[in-house]
């Protein structure tokens, strides 16, 4: 799908399935909405994996379909997936069901959205450990500028939502930075503009989102 030169603001990560003038989102659904939402699709961009939250309810069976799934054009990346503290499920079965998409995110070479709690050395040192070709996004990214500088460094790149610390956004290279409004209800616009300023530069400067889905 060849993205219209008139969307100026791309929405990496969002639970929201309504789009304004302007904007392409990226819609993350779940296992258990896929089957329907996808077979729906018109022109409209997904993320779609196995949430940490859920890794005790999934079933080995579930990944094949997954698998299916993320064959999709109309799915860009896979996740959002990753570690979480505050999941019910056990760390082994979280980091089991992790690695399964990460394979999935290089077989089908699409970018991984990265949902992490609590784990982060953990997840430095998978990715340092596997040195995957794909880009890794940690979705959300809320941490201070040493905990930011850990993650580029270990190869993440970072996308930033409502909520944000300000010296992080600044270290991170615009090249490797994403905006998302999750389940925010402020508008994707606002968001960019509010990066802008902390970068020193327009709205439309920001464009890893659009590069990553070549715009």
């Amino acid at each position: 799908m060849k993205i219209p030169i008139t969307v100026t603001y791309i929405d990496i990560h969002t639970h929201k399935p309504e789009m304004q003038t302007g904007e392409l989102t990226i819609l993350n659904v779940s296992l258990s909405e896929a089957g329907k939402v996808l077979s729906l699709s018109e022109n409209r961009l997904f993320s779609l994996g196995i949430h940490p939250w859920n890794a005790d309810n999934i079933f080995e069976n579930d990944t094949e379909q997954l698998k299916l799934w993320v064959a999709s054009k109309w799915v860009r990346l896979v996740g959002e997936c990753g570690l979480d503290k505050l999941a019910k499920a056990g760390y082994d079965i979280q980091l089991h069901y992790f690695k399964k998409q990460i394979e999935l995110s290089e077989q089908f070479q699409k970018p991984l959205i990265v949902h992490c709690v609590g784990y982060y050395n953990e997840l430095f040192d998978l990715r340092m450990q596997l040195k995957p070709a794909q880009k890794w996004i940690i979705h959300g990214f809320r941490g201070k500028p040493q905990l930011a500088e850990q993650a580029l460094k270990a190869g993440c790149d970072l996308s930033f939502g409502e909520h944000f610390n300000a010296e992080s956004v600044e270290i991170t290279p615009t090249d490797r930075l994403y905006v998302e409004t999750d389940e925010s209800s402020l508008p994707i616009a606002e968001i960019y503009h509010r990066i802008a300023q902390i970068k020193g530069c327009e709205a439309d400067q920001l464009t890893a989102g659009a590069k990553l889905l070549n715009c």
